[in-house]
């Protein structure tokens, strides 16, 4: 028993006890202990004395017992209830004080400590004790880098309230805080073999440093959400075997410290992408979340929209209520929230009057969304309106809603949403006139491309008041382009009509590059006038065409009165079926693909004019 009692105080006190408790002439006991996962060691007289353990199972608990037997009779039994650690760690102490070599790791640093401490295994009472080593190598070695904190922070979960009391808890959580950002990100992984309680503590600590950068709050942030949600990848292939899969509750609770964590402004985009919210979102959705935390992820996923693709926003309807395949809702809403930062810049800059035009242009700047980043969620919505489109049970009135939640200025052409119309329309046949008239008025054809003008005109899903809009638009396009054209060619009459020079000067014009520059324009002027003379014969055909149109839909709508009351609901379903072909408008139809070609492109080049 010499080597427990040199290096520990308590063992020594409890023998010590013991000793003067026991009656004389007391019967050599052995030792009993439980099997239930505590350690016992047997100590050790010196020269005459001798040893025997034995262990055997016992109902009376789970208590770290120790039972010394001695040649002269004498037996010591020492109980300890709430050793910290459990067996692993009382053995490794015990190994300690017999002169076996201990390796110190930051996973049993925190254990050993705790242990030493409960031991009384102090400088005090022997030296170079096991309590100053642990502590040493935890100051020199753990403390120091932030991932073997972490290491030693989560063996404190087990050894709760001793490492509370010690400080070992607080000293390493601020060790990772302070750390933090002095460290590169491979060992923001390490956060996610904490349980939720020390995570909490450890973002706490990091967030209210004013050190930490951004990044690496974000990053410590996405690598335990990817960590610990197994819902959060759509692939489910990445994920660490250290993290335990969590029932459903553990993973909303998880999940909802998530989002609290997540920073209040918009970041840089980088670490926290509109990918990760969009994933956040959806697996909100999937376990349920209370509606805080899904409103603060739409908020939060709003000011990254532009960063987001469709595969991204394409969110299914997890709840049973809902009969579209995609939750539209869930969409309209964090568009919504987007379209609601320019509204905010627009009042800060209407009641920034006191302030001077730079201040206000500033503030404005760098509170709503910039041009860029409409086009852009325009596009977005455009898109995702095409791939919803085909859903049966997506109703005209959410179609329109979302379609119409962008303003003008967001689509530079309608192309996309006439698309999205396009596929719409083929996907319910049985739209009314009135449903139709109206899915089809989200589209401005005066933003509509040639290309997307021809595709419209052709198309036999069309109502044909649209078809006679685009047609319209179309021919007025021409118009000015034609106009444009003619006043370019009339700017500079000194290039057609020179005037005439000095000798001297016709000598030295006639002697330049300025021939050949004469020479040069009198050719681009008469291709430019053959190319009018083409567009003037194409816009009188469309005068023509459109002027036998509007015949016809005199002589259909004369005709219109005498309908039967079983055509009277669809004004397109009175006329003829082929009343297109009959008035000469013999097109094919076909799905719109004009999204495809949505490049900014000169009028004058897609009309086959010379430059």
């Amino acid at each position: 028993q010499f080597p427990l009692m040199s290096k520990s105080r308590k063992i020594s006190r409890m023998l010590a006890e013991q000793d003067e408790q026991r009656p004389p002439g007391q019967p050599r006991r052995r030792r009993r202990g439980s099997s239930g996962g505590n350690a016992e060691e047997h100590a050790a007289p010196a020269a005459a004395a001798e040893t025997e353990i034995e262990e055997a199972e016992e109902e009376d608990g789970d208590e770290e017992q120790l039972q010394v037997s001695m040649e002269d009779g004498k037996s010591y039994r020492i109980t300890f209830p709430d050793f910290p650690g459990g067996p692993g760690t009382f053995e490794a102490a015990a190994k300690f004080c017999y002169g076996v070599r201990v390796e110190l790791t930051p996973w049993n640093v925190a254990p050993l400590r705790c242990a030493a401490e409960y031991l009384e295994m102090t400088e005090e009472h022997s030296e170079d004790n096991l309590a100053a080593r642990a502590e040493a190598y935890l100051s020199q070695a753990v403390l120091r880098h932030p991932g073997e904190a972490t290491k030693a922070l989560k063996s404190c979960e087990d050894l709760l309230p001793h490492a509370e009391e010690l400080g070992i808890v607080a000293r390493c959580v601020e060790a990772i805080a302070a750390r933090s950002s002095a460290t590169s990100r491979s060992w923001f992984g390490d956060l996610a073999v904490l349980g939720l309680h020390m995570y909490k503590r450890v973002m706490a600590a990091m967030a209210a440093r004013e050190d930490v950068r951004t990044e690496a709050l974000e990053g410590c942030l996405v690598s335990y959400a990817k960590a610990t949600l197994p819902g959060l990848s759509r692939s489910m292939r990445w994920r660490r075997a250290s993290a335990p899969v969590s029932s459903e509750v553990e993973q909303r609770d998880l999940l909802e410290a998530v989002v609290a964590s997540l920073p209040a402004d918009k970041g840089s985009g980088s670490v926290v992408t509109a990918k990760f919210l969009f994933a956040l979102l959806r697996t909100a959705h999937i376990l349920r979340a209370s509606d805080a935390a899904r409103a603060a992820i739409e908020r939060k996923a709003a000011t990254q929209l532009e960063q987001a693709t469709v595969e991204d926003v394409l969110i299914p309807s997890y709840s049973g209520a809902a009969e579209t395949l995609y939750d539209v809702d869930c969409v309209e809403r964090v568009v919504r929230h987007f379209l609601a930062e320019e509204e905010v810049g627009e009042d800060e800059a209407s009641s920034s009057a006191a302030i001077t035009e730079e201040e206000a242009a500033a503030r404005t700047t760098a509170s709503r969304p910039s041009a860029v980043a409409m086009t852009q969620v325009g596009k977005l919505v455009d898109n995702y309106l095409a791939e919803v489109a085909s859903d049966a049970n997506l109703k005209p009135a959410k179609f329109c809603e979302l379609a119409l939640a962008m303003p003008d200025h967001a689509r530079i052409y309608d192309d996309g949403v006439y698309r999205a119309v396009d596929i719409y329309l083929k996907a319910h046949p049985r739209l009314t006139t009135e449903e139709r008239d109206r899915v089809c008025g989200v589209v401005d054809c005066r933003k509509l491309t040639v290309e997307a003008c021809t595709h419209a005109a052709q198309n036999e899903r069309l109502p044909l008041r649209a078809v006679l809009q685009v047609l319209f638009f179309e021919q007025l396009q021409l118009r000015r382009a034609i106009t444009g054209t003619l006043l370019a060619s009339t700017a500079s009459p000194r290039a057609r009509h020179p005037q005439p020079q000095p000798a001297a000067a016709a000598v030295r014009h006639a002697a330049g590059p300025s021939e050949a520059w004469r020479t040069t324009t009198v050719q681009e002027s008469q291709t430019l006038r053959l190319d009018m003379d083409g567009m003037r014969t194409r816009v009188q055909g469309l005068e023509r065409e459109c002027s036998s149109m509007r015949r016809a839909i005199k002589k259909i709508d004369g005709r219109g009165g005498t309908a039967s009351p079983s055509s009277a609901s669809s004004p397109d379903a009175a006329a003829p079926a082929g009343w297109r072909s009959r008035y000469r408008c013999k097109f094919s139809t076909q799905v719109c693909d004009s999204q495809a070609r949505d490049a900014v492109v000169s009028r004058a080049s897609r009309m086959g004019m010379s430059p």
